[in-house]
């Protein structure tokens, strides 16, 4: 019988009950522990039979082991998305016990780390392993409670405070939401949406609250979270009271009541259970027996999985995108009862090492007059992060890259955009490396006496004492240019901006500010930041907004030898596969602004070339914008680690002139495609 061979990093009581379930599975077996403290690794590995040699004083060590294929991370919950990540880089199978990450980038990253080496990964929710669950999920969809209008759920144990123990510690993740209310929040979720005919539903919306210990960790903690079909679920947590610890799921024609969902022969089999139900008035009891422990039921899922070249588990287990979202609640969840953890905070924030893989090409980077030194042609927006941990998780992959080039805006976020760059860049001691193009003077602001005082306010907030690129969001043609090019020389003179220019300017009004400057021997624009990419903008994105992508404009950029910094550079996912990317406003969605019988051409042929290429299509339309005749960049909007490297595959492809023209529907194919 072929078995994967496991090794298990940190050997504490949870690990203990995962190397018993591996005892009494069929598919795994226990060949490896590793712990930082050698002597309790030779004790475990004691306990189970592990060879001497195989027991680790590091974490290294055990993943250096080729024996080793899979690997069960047991550790305190901060360690849990680092290990993982680092077990996945050493080609291991990782099963990591919940929550797999303490925010949801940290599990989106594992998961892009998974697909990237081909590894299969599983967040341990052990209680969805056992057979009980999928009958559950069963009856659901059988339809014999009706519809499912709420789902009752709670998990509590009484614990005395102990602010150094790992339960009430906010440096160890400690607290119910992390311990043990994601096991409701889950089961919430999977029951929801088999009741929706899915693999589950993530809420439209949570409602929590929580009470803290003195260290700021919550103790006990409720949530209600609601369903886009009408369900509500009330969940329950605590580490300081016992509760019901059971589940009833209540529908229009009965009820299912789960007495012991949570642990059911955890520590000792067997792993016996009961499922009351209630259908039209009629009650009946369904009894499971299995002499195994509850650990072992996911001791032998993962270890099917992983023999059959699965890379992620099926439901009721929890999928990749499951994890995601059980984070998202999660993380919805403790903001909302306050529990803060360290890393959340500027002068504590995590790095997630390994989050990028390697061998990734070098990020090209060229000068622009006014500005000091030299910025990547690959510029990261820095509008879609709303917390500085998430945040991080970008920025530490896009500086481990070689980006140096940021874009933020006055008005983005509210002016929260700006503030958690601003601690990022303090934080990792980079603000004098990076090049951040500031923008400000957005509509209706955009006038000459707004410039100068929202520019100190987002100095203020990006702790920076100058900006290396200032922009001007909009322009305002009932204000002559005379005078915003005036107030830009002023304060390039005093020291607080370097190169400067416009955003959704007309090539008129930018050729007029250029001329004025030049007239009256004052520092001209160098930058025009309109929208440029290979799909036409036919409806703009925003009021206001301009596209580049004309006759008109493309032309003066190559007589005149601008520097072009492309937004949209990629027309918001236009070149992405169906289901890829974010979702939009109906009002600015790809197929709404850039739909056009021209643009489904101009990616036909992306897609053709992507194919000799050997890329994905939107990395054409990425090394379209990057190989026009004058300089240009593009800003990028990756929103983790695996977009950011998807992205860089773009820099690989070199277009050649009769290329550019033949996905911009000018000139016949080339001979040669690709080549």
């Amino acid at each position: 019988m072929r078995q994967v061979k496991w090794g298990i990093i940190g050997p504490g009581n949870i690990a203990a009950n995962f190397a018993q379930g591996l005892v009494e599975c069929d598919s795994g077996i226990l060949a490896g522990v590793a712990s930082r403290d050698g002597e309790k690794s030779a004790a475990f590995g004691a306990t189970f039979g592990v060879d001497p040699d195989k027991c680790f004083a590091s974490y290294d060590a055990l993943l250096a082991d080729p024996d080793i294929q899979a690997v069960y991370i047991a550790t305190p919950n901060p360690l849990h998305s680092e290990l993982a990540i680092r077990s996945m880089r050493a080609n291991k199978h990782v099963l990591v016990e919940k929550p797999a990450g303490l925010i949801p980038g940290e599990v989106v990253a594992m998961t892009e780390v998974a697909a990237q080496q081909g590894v299969f990964l599983m967040e341990g929710l052990m209680y969805r392993c056992h057979p009980q669950i999928a009958r559950v999920v069963e009856i659901i969809r059988s339809g014999e409670i009706g519809e499912v209008q709420q789902i009752d759920a709670s998990f509590g144990f009484a614990s005395t405070y102990n602010p150094d123990c790992r339960l009430d510690a906010p440096e160890l993740a400690g607290g119910a939401i992390l311990d043990v209310g994601v096991y409701p929040i889950s089961l919430a979720r999977l029951f929801a949406g088999a009741a929706m005919g899915k693999a589950f539903a993530d809420p439209v919306e949570v409602k929590g609250t929580g009470k803290l210990n003195p260290r700021g960790v919550d103790e006990t903690a409720h949530a209600v979270l609601r369903f886009e079909n009408g369900i509500i679920a009330i969940c329950a947590t605590s580490i300081r009271r016992n509760m019901s610890n059971n589940a009833t799921i209540t529908g229009s024609k009965g009820s299912i009541h789960i007495p012991d969902p949570w642990v059911p022969g955890r520590n000792a089999g067997p792993s016996d259970t009961v499922i009351n139900i209630v259908s039209h008035g009629v009650t009946r009891e369904e009894v499971y027996k299995h002499p195994w422990i509850l650990f072992a039921h996911e001791a032998e899922l993962a270890s099917r999985d992983i023999l059959d070249g699965k890379t992620q588990a099926q439901s009721p287990a929890a999928s990749w995108a499951d994890s995601i979202g059980n984070a998202k609640v999660i993380t919805d969840w403790r903001a909302q009862a306050g529990y803060h953890l360290p890393g959340e905070a500027p002068a504590t924030i995590r790095r997630l090492p390994a989050s990028m893989p390697s061998g990734l090409p070098n990020i090209p980077r060229l000068p622009i007059d006014g500005m000091s030194g030299e910025i990547t042609k690959l510029i990261m927006g820095c509008d879609n992060r709303d917390t500085l941990d998430e945040g991080s998780i970008v920025w530490d992959a896009w500086w481990e890259a070689g980006g140096n080039g940021f874009d933020t805006g006055f008005v983005y976020g509210g002016g929260l955009h700006e503030k958690l760059l601003g601690d990022w860049m303090s934080a990792r001691g980079v603000s004098k490396e990076a090049r951040v193009i500031v923008k400000g003077a957005h509509s209706p602001y955009c006038i000459p006496d707004a410039i100068a005082v929202q520019l100190e306010i987002s100095l203020e907030r990006l702790k920076l004492d100058r900006a290396p690129i200032y922009i001007m969001h909009r322009d305002n043609p009932n204000v002559p240019v005379s005078e915003f090019v005036d107030v830009l020389n002023d304060l390039h003179a005093k020291g607080l901006i370097g190169a400067f220019g416009g955003s959704n300017w007309s090539v008129a009004r930018y050729k007029e500010a250029v001329d004025y400057a030049n007239c009256n021997g004052l520092r001209a624009p160098t930058i025009l930041n309109n929208n440029l990419s290979l799909a036409v903008m036919e409806k703009p994105v925003w009021e206001g907004c301009i596209t580049s992508n004309t006759p008109e404009i493309l032309n003066y950029l190559r007589e005149s030898n601008t520097t072009h910094v492309s937004w949209s550079s990629q027309a918001r996912g236009y070149f992405l596969r169906p289901g890829e990317g974010t979702a939009l406003s109906p009002d600015t969605a790809p197929d709404v602004c850039f739909a056009s019988i021209y643009n489904a051409e101009r990616k036909r042929r992306a897609q053709e070339l992507a194919a000799k290429f050997g890329v994905e299509t939107h990395n054409i339309a990425t090394a379209w914008v990057l190989a026009q005749s004058f300089p240009s960049l593009a800003l990028i909007g990756a929103r983790s680690p695996g977009e950011i490297s998807s992205t860089l595959r773009s820099i690989n492809v070199t277009l050649g002139m009769d290329e550019l023209a033949w996905l911009n529907l000018e000139g016949p194919k080339p001979t040669q495609l690709g080549q």
